[in-house]
């Protein structure tokens, strides 16, 4: 794996993976940013929310349910001193199935976190604290 950062203006990066796809960073004024992109460490957190949400989702159609939708929502708590690392992140997935159990949702997110996903897993073993709800609605 190989990326590629480049500064485009101020404290705005633009990112570039190996097949040319892009992500934007940038960070807030008060830290010479202009707030039109996320920050590092909150594309840190997209990345594992959605890292495991792929994970969910293919486990459940590999059980022949059908996904109409999937949300997860991450809530992170970060350090107060420096480095400020995320100490603490609380997932929500809301899964909107007609056939799928809570069961079956709670057991796909299990195994994403504690098996599958590499992005929670680099979070768990740096010591933040990773827990999760789980919702089932109906279309």
């Amino acid at each position: 794996m190989e990326i590629n950062l480049k500064l485009d203006r101020k404290m705005r990066i633009i990112g570039t993976s190996e097949l040319g796809h892009n992500t934007i960073f940038d960070t807030h004024p008060s830290a010479g940013g202009e707030d039109t992109a996320p920050t590092p460490m909150e594309i840190l957190l997209q990345a594992m929310a959605a890292c495991s949400f792929m994970d969910v989702v293919s486990i459940i159609r590999k059980k022949r349910k059908e996904v109409i939708n999937l949300e997860v929502k991450a809530v992170a708590v970060r350090a107060t001193e420096h480095p400020k690392v995320l100490t603490e992140v609380h997932l929500t997935f809301v899964l909107t199935s007609p056939d799928a159990e809570q069961s079956e949702l709670d057991r796909a997110v299990e195994l994403s976190q504690k098996t599958y996903c590499g992005a929670s897993a680099m979070f768990q073993r740096s010591g933040c604290k990773v827990t999760w709800e789980t919702v089932i609605k109906r279309p």
